[in-house]
């Protein structure tokens, strides 16, 4: 089968012209370390466009093979099939040298690498490039981003759904026309950087039973221990570390890895011992005992108050393609989230509140409601105003040029950004700084428009996170994008929080080095250089996450006022459609940036936009919420 078209050859597509190695899998869970991949297949194209290759098998797993009423694939049809080390040479000569690509890319790749790993083997994948983030960046007017509704939008033609070579088959077409599209537009490839990975670098421990109660507080000279008290524990003991951690967790304790100023106590039996614990434990005022004492308080752990059991739910959608959309909350220049306010030398850009005249942003009524608008140009504060009143006025803030802008502002020293020349190609409507003082509406091109447009939420924006009425509660996807840096690197990380705000244990902090919980309820995903994700799973988070704060933090000197503006969006589902956006603006020094959080509020789940910025690093951000990075 041939991919070769006027539209995608090597001399026309240039920097978007790769040797390809598309891919899917259907697997038995969703769980890589977990779970298994029962079918895969694999078909090769050059640059030219021109089909190389093709391979496909069902694969015994040796398992259960799950939701067999999603791909079919029962115990009986797997039978006789190859395991994944019998296929694995052949599947890694056809990734060898390739870029691979699929579709939520970090999922088929995850999958692979620990298959690669069973087998004692590497996974030979150097890039791969998520065919879902190329076309977010893209952004057609779609109702989601589903496979198959961007093949019904590019005119692909599907066979079987959840058929691992079909769904490869149609892969190729939806690859070919968001190239097609990226060249249109002169986007840059969201191309991910994959180094070589063990299953000893990348396995997540053991889930840590929650703790069941919450933390008292220390431990007062000559008191006794309460349950839920945060313990950690550091030195040479005399009995095994695991069972001090054992007999302590069957008592009620939440034991701990590190310390911070929310430590109930240190167990030590070297007081005066030179490790990061004892410094910490120190500098905070933290309570110390040694090995003996801790036991003999262990005899006698007073009881502890439970966390709240009430179970948060997304607010329930009384129509299809509803939503639901609560008051707006302000948004403090000081974030009592963090527990170091005298670090935070510089707050960012100050938003001014809507009219009182005006409606709020995304209703009716609004000149630019339903538009995307793109600035380009001018310092940084004037660029942040620019941006605020474009919300204001209904419309949504674009950050980098996709198919659904409908207009561009353009500011002092505009005129020279890279992306005019498209601009003028693309034929949008081009506007001065005059024009947002009194917009004039002009007609949308209708290949713009789509069905149901993300509720635009300004700094401080507030909304209930909404279900299908009677369905079960999706998985929650916040996907922060920025303008793609040459100079710096941006990490999103997730904070799992308890009711004092900070973390119940150091696996609630989800970060590049543990991109997953051990329960899975939490995940850091990788679209691109300029896009990363956190996935949760509310209803199965533990009683005691009361919050999820979600930040951006900046590696080296840069600043997010280099960077500009963040674009936040969130969505039911990796491929569902954004329920709801928000670009947010950090002043000229901010290295830390909270951009957004997810909350309980009652039996409900609430979605704030936050855009606080902070000149401190992550460590001072992550020690606030009670995580040590130096440990």
């Amino acid at each position: 089968m041939s991919l070769v078209s006027p539209s995608f050859n090597a001399p026309a597509m240039g920097d978007y012209a790769y040797d390809w190695a598309l891919v899917d899998v259907e697997t038995s869970g969703l769980m890589a370390r977990r779970d298994r991949v029962l079918s895969v297949a694999v078909i090769t194209i050059g640059p030219d466009g021109e089909q190389t290759g093709e391979f496909s098998t069902l694969l015994n797993p040796g398992c259960d093979p799950g939701p067999v009423e999603v791909h079919g694939l029962t115990v009986e049809r797997l039978q006789g099939a190859p395991t994944f080390d019998q296929v694995a040479g052949r599947i890694g000569a056809m990734l060898q040298g390739r870029v691979l690509v699929a579709h939520n890319a970090q999922f088929d790749y995850d999958f692979l690498a620990h298959e690669f790993a069973r087998a004692r083997m590497w996974l030979p994948v150097s890039q791969r490039l998520c065919t879902l983030a190329l076309n977010r960046q893209v952004d057609p007017p779609t109702d989601d981003m589903k496979l198959g509704t961007l093949a019904a939008h590019y005119g692909v033609s599907r066979q079987r759904a959840h058929d691992a070579l079909d769904d490869t088959r149609v892969l190729a077409g939806i690859l070919r026309a968001s190239l097609r599209e990226a060249a249109r537009l002169d986007l840059p490839l969201p191309l991910v950087t994959c180094p070589p990975r063990a299953e000893s670098q990348f396995t997540p421990k053991p889930a840590k039973t929650p703790c069941a109660y919450r933390n008292p507080g220390r431990l007062t000279p000559g008191g006794p221990l309460q349950q839920g008290m945060k313990v950690a524990i550091t030195g040479e003991t005399a009995h095994a570390r695991a069972e001090l951690v054992g007999r302590a967790v069957a008592a009620g304790l939440n034991m701990m890895t590190s310390v911070s100023r929310h430590t109930s106590v240190l167990v030590t039996n070297e007081p005066a011992a030179d490790s990061a614990k004892a410094r910490r434990a120190l500098a905070e005022g933290v309570p110390v005992v040694d090995e003996r004492t801790f036991l003999r308080l262990l005899a006698d752990v007073r009881p502890g108050t439970a966390h709240e059991t009430t179970a948060a739910r997304v607010a329930p959608v009384t129509e299809p393609g509803a939503e639901q959309v609560g008051p707006v909350e302000p948004v403090s220049t000081t974030t009592s989230a963090v527990p170091t306010p005298e670090a935070a030398a510089s707050p960012c850009v100050p938003v001014p509140a809507p009219r009182p005249s005006e409606p709020s942003a995304g209703t009716s009524g609004k000149p630019l409601a339903g538009r995307r608008v793109l600035v380009l140009g001018g310092v940084h504060a004037d660029a942040a105003a620019a941006r605020t009143r474009v919300v204001e006025l209904g419309g949504s803030a674009a950050i980098n040029l996709s198919a659904s802008v409908t207009d561009v502002v353009l500011l002092p020293g505009g005129e020279g950004d890279r992306r005019m020349r498209r601009i003028t190609a693309l034929e949008l409507p081009v506007h001065d700084l005059h024009w947002l003082a009194s917009p004039t509406a002009t007609d949308r091109r209708a290949g713009a428009l789509r069905p149901q447009e993300p509720h635009v939420m300004p700094r401080g924006g507030v909304i209930d996170l909404p279900m299908p009425h009677g369905g079960p509660a999706p998985q929650w996807y916040v996907t922060a994008g920025w303008t793609p840096q040459s100079d710096c690197e941006i990490d999103v990380i997730a904070f799992l929080l308890d009711e004092e705000e900070q973390v119940t244990s150091d696996e609630d902090f989800i970060f590049y080095g543990a991109p997953e919980s051990p329960a899975g309820t939490a995940r850091l995903l990788t679209g691109g250089p300029a896009e990363q994700t956190i996935a949760l799973d509310l209803a199965s988070l533990p009683p005691a996450t009361r919050k999820i704060v979600i930040a951006a933090a900046i590696d080296g000197a840069a600043t997010f006022g280099t960077v500009g503006a963040i674009q936040i969006g969130t969505a039911p589902g990796s491929s569902g459609a954004p329920l709801a956006r928000a670009t947010l603006d950090a002043a000229t020094t901010e290295r830390t940036m909270l951009l957004a959080e997810i909350y309980r509020r009652g039996p409900l789940w609430r979605l704030r936009a936050v855009g606080q910025g902070y000149d401190y690093g992550l460590d001072t951000l992550a020690r606030g919420y009670g995580v040590d990075i130096a440990d």
